[in-house]
């Protein structure tokens, strides 16, 4: 009897997609996968890894989105992804087919990258995409005398105008790559005895491959350790120069890439080197004032427009909470799910329309071009705090909300200054600190103005937000000390051509984003907002029994409605000072206690780690205001009423406050955040060093603000 083949049960060729940056290689995954796409992470690096999936005439394709990179030198992250994946490391399997994606503007550079390729045995495709710019700029390309020299297959698309990605598809569904025996010989660059040895070792395919074991081997933690030792007693044996070889490599590769450039580009027109536009864009003033103009734009927008969205998934969420609570029986099931579950869910969702927003003007300002000159006018602003040019966007953005700040810093590819960028970019003061601020500055500092121009108030937040820029920058000054990194750091950026923004990019990044906080992060966050319900709601059965018992004495011999409010709203005060969050903030009172702080400060600080902002609505539940409270100023006059019964002073002085407000600029008081940063950082060693010292700051900050003031 035949043997039956069940066809799920068949492997899907794999192709993987690489290219330089900004040469449309996106733009053609998604072209090709649509959102059929999802996002993981590779073994022991940050950067994500991108598949997908293209059905074509009943068959199936796993598309693998390579990191942008101009070489396979390992010397980031980016090139490190692209190394482990085309060298056919242990941890991934080797693709069988490769496409390369050039810039038909830039095919010297493109060529570099793709002969490597075909010096590593690949089955390869060239596609010379962003043919009507070359087109436009007057470039014209003999793709035949490209295919001559190189013997693989080459298409010419514009991805961005959907024109060639049909002959991609058929180029894939025929398979139809090529595999050239090698474009240079690098026994010219390293001893060929040395190769053959490294190449038996490890059962390389060819030289170049072992070529590359030499450079890399040393570094892949995925190897074991002897064989890295190996590696590198062989290295130390011969006097291997890495550096000698490489630029030896570069020299002999690209003089043959040079003659067939000469060949194949019929004409090259005098390309200005910086245009008219660059020159406003670019200049050492009116560039950053653009800039911040821009800036202060998207964030406008992003505060006008998620702000109804936020308001009406506040509002469902809310509203669902309370139908779920009528429709269900009275118990501990139903308060779970209505003061837990259901929060804790909206806690995330309400996140999303900043989220999808904020991505989506930053692609949109990538698509177009500028991001690349923003990264170039920031960097040398940034590099000697630790930071680099492509800091500016999680930083910035930390000052809408820090969580899309943390997912921005994933662009940056040098591992030491993208850990640098996200552990700093929660000390920037976001939106969710400005409740707080508001509320303690409105107690103490008086609405008068200085000099009959600057009302104090609104210098006094100003200081707020400036301490936290100070924050950022002095504590990356400190890390870039402290963190060591074999990474070289530098910046190569491509100014590309301006364009119009690819619309169908622009979506599927805001929601791949959304995507990925929300199943990512969103695990966390609910998992720590049912922890933090438990521990308000439960205490020691024998005081809650009696306070719960109390209360139905007082209502039963209540004799109008508003006592009876009044009395629930004391008894929730009571169960919650009760609880074991509150025990808890007994506990920590002689800690805090130096900077001015009591017990119900300290559950405020404990609750508030769930979002920074439940400072406000704790402290209302403490001081016996119920959720009804209809404005910010019956708070204030309720803090304000405030008295310490062992020194008679109010409880909210000016030394309280302001010491408030530091603890608040500087400490980690946000579940969200530290969810994205354990899932940026693919562990929990970084979030709880960035909880750490944070706390730390936060604490001797406010105390030395609480010492001067007091």
């Amino acid at each position: 009897m035949p043997e039956l083949t069940t066809p799920s049960l068949v492997k899907s060729p794999k192709i993987a997609i690489i290219g330089n940056p900004n040469v449309g290689k996106s733009t053609i995954f998604n072209q090709l996968t649509g959102l059929s796409q999802k996002i993981g992470n590779y073994p022991g690096v940050t950067v994500d890894k991108k598949t997908g999936w293209m059905h074509y005439h009943g068959s199936s394709y796993e598309i693998i989105d390579l990191p942008g990179t101009y070489s396979l030198y390992p010397n980031s992250e980016d090139e490190i992804i692209a190394h482990r994946v085309l060298n056919q490391l242990n941890e991934l399997e080797r693709p069988e087919f490769v496409l390369m994606v050039i810039d038909s503007c830039q095919l010297s550079r493109g060529l570099f990258l793709a002969t490597q390729l075909i010096d590593l045995g690949l089955n390869l495709a060239l596609v010379l995409n962003m043919a009507d710019i070359a087109t436009r700029k007057n470039i014209a390309i003999k793709s035949f005398e490209i295919f001559k020299a190189l013997g693989v297959p080459i298409l010419s698309t514009d991805a961005r105008g959907e024109k060639g990605l049909d002959q991609i598809r058929e180029l894939i569904h025929h398979q139809n790559f090529s595999k050239k025996s090698s474009f240079i010989t690098i026994e010219e660059v390293v001893d060929a005895n040395l190769l053959a040895e490294v190449q038996k070792k490890f059962k390389l395919s060819n030289s170049y491959q072992a070529y590359q074991m030499l450079r890399f081997g040393e570094k892949d933690k995925t190897y074991s350790q002897e064989d890295r030792a190996w590696i590198k007693s062989k290295l130390a044996e011969t006097n291997f120069d890495l550096e000698k070889s490489q630029l030896e490599e570069t020299k002999i590769r690209y003089r043959k890439i040079t003659a067939i450039v000469e060949k194949a580009v019929v004409k090259t027109p005098d390309i200005k080197q910086e245009s008219g536009i660059d020159k406003i864009l670019l200049h050492p003033v009116f560039g950053y004032v653009i800039f911040g103009a821009i800036l202060l734009l998207i964030f406008q927008a992003i505060f006008a427009w998620a702000s109804v969205p936020m308001d009406l998934i506040d509002g469902f969420f809310a509203s669902f909470s309370g139908w779920v609570s009528n429709a269900l029986p009275e118990g501990v099931l139903t308060s779970l799910i209505t003061e837990g579950i259901i929060p804790g869910i909206g806690g995330v969702v309400i996140f999303i329309p900043q989220i999808a927003m904020l991505f989506g003007f930053l692609a949109i300002l990538e698509d177009t071009g500028y991001m690349s000159r923003v990264v170039f006018l920031m960097d040398r602003w940034m590099r000697p705090f630790g930071l680099h040019g492509k800091s500016i966007v999680p930083l910035v953005s930390g000052v809408a909300c820090a969580i899309p700040g943390v997912m921005a810093a994933r662009n940056i590819g040098n591992w030491k200054e993208k850990i640098i960028t996200i552990m700093v970019t929660p000390l920037m003061s976001c939106s969710a600190r400005l409740p707080v601020y508001i509320i303690l500055i409105g107690l103490v500092v008086p609405d008068e103005f200085i000099l009959g121009i600057f009302n104090l108030q609104a210098v006094a937040l100003l200081g707020l937000y400036l301490l936290g820029v100070v924050g950022v920058f002095m504590t990356a000054f400190v890390m870039k000390h402290i963190l060591k990194s074999e990474e070289k750091s530098f910046l190569m950026v491509e100014l590309p051509t301006y364009r119009a923004p690819r619309w169908l990019d622009v979506l599927l990044t805001m929601y791949n984003k959304s995507k990925t906080f929300v199943f990512e992060a969103g695990k966390v966050i609910l998992a720590i907002s049912i922890i933090l319900w438990v521990l308000a709601s439960y205490g020691p059965p024998e005081r809650m029994d009696a306070i719960r018992a109390e209360a139905q004495v007082k209502v039963e011999a209540a004799t109008s409605e508003e006592q009876i409010a009044e009395i629930e709203n004391e008894t929730s005060s009571h169960l919650l000072e009760n609880s074991f969050i509150g025990i808890m903030g007994r506990a920590i009172e002689p800690a805090i206690k130096p900077l001015g702080y009591d017990w119900k400060i300290g559950i405020a600080l404990i609750t508030s780690f769930a979002a920074r902002e439940v400072f406000v609505s704790t402290i209302a539940t403490i001081y016996s205001i119920g959720a009804d409270t209809e404005d910010e100023l019956t708070i204030r006059e309720k803090l304000n009423q405030q008295i310490n019964p062992e020194t008679g002073e109010k409880v909210y002085n000016t030394a309280t406050a302001f010491s408030l407000m530091v603890f608040y600029a500087f400490a980690m008081q946000c579940m969200s955040t530290l969810a994205v940063v354990y899932r940026e950082t693919k562990g929990w060693k970084w979030p709880l060093i960035q909880t750490v010292y944070m706390t730390a700051l936060a604490y001797f900050s406010a105390l030395l603000v609480y010492q001067i003031l007091s």
